[in-house]
């Protein structure tokens, strides 16, 4: 595998503290959601997750759709990932509601799953929690 690009963002204080990257770009204060006990009031782990994934999910989407011949410039994902009680531990899961203006339900149900194949955040969690991918 070549490495193409290495994001480095060095965090401090956990759920409750910093995150800033190494070019200085992205810096933001981390809490806890009130849901889990928090603060709230600034962004979460899976705040940044959810972006993080949203984004490079529709990365995915138009390259997939751009291949069938479709066009998604108009598209969103509405990523939401959960924060879980799993017996004794905790875990992730995700839902991704796709949204594709102008096309059936059926089309952008396939660009859908397509994209989610292709997708390196897709991939990296695939198998690890549950997810699931649904045209809107």
């Amino acid at each position: 595998m070549e490495k193409l690009y290495t994001a480095t963002v060095t965090v401090v204080g956990g759920r409750d503290g910093q995150a800033k990257s190494s070019d200085g770009i992205f810096e933001t204060e981390l809490r806890k959601p009130m849901e889990l006990g928090g603060q709230g009031g600034a962004p979460n782990p899976e705040q940044l997750f959810a972006a993080a994934w949203g984004a490079c999910y529709l990365g995915a989407l138009s390259s997939v759709a751009e291949h069938d011949g479709v066009d998604v410039s108009n598209a969103n994902v509405n990523v939401h990932i959960s924060f879980n009680k799993d017996g004794n531990a905790f875990a992730l899961s995700a839902d991704l509601d796709v949204h594709i203006p102008q096309i059936s339900i059926e089309e952008a149900q396939q660009l859908a799953v397509k994209a989610h194949r292709a997708c390196p955040y897709s991939k990296a969690t695939r198998g690890n929690i549950e997810v699931r991918v649904t045209a809107v």
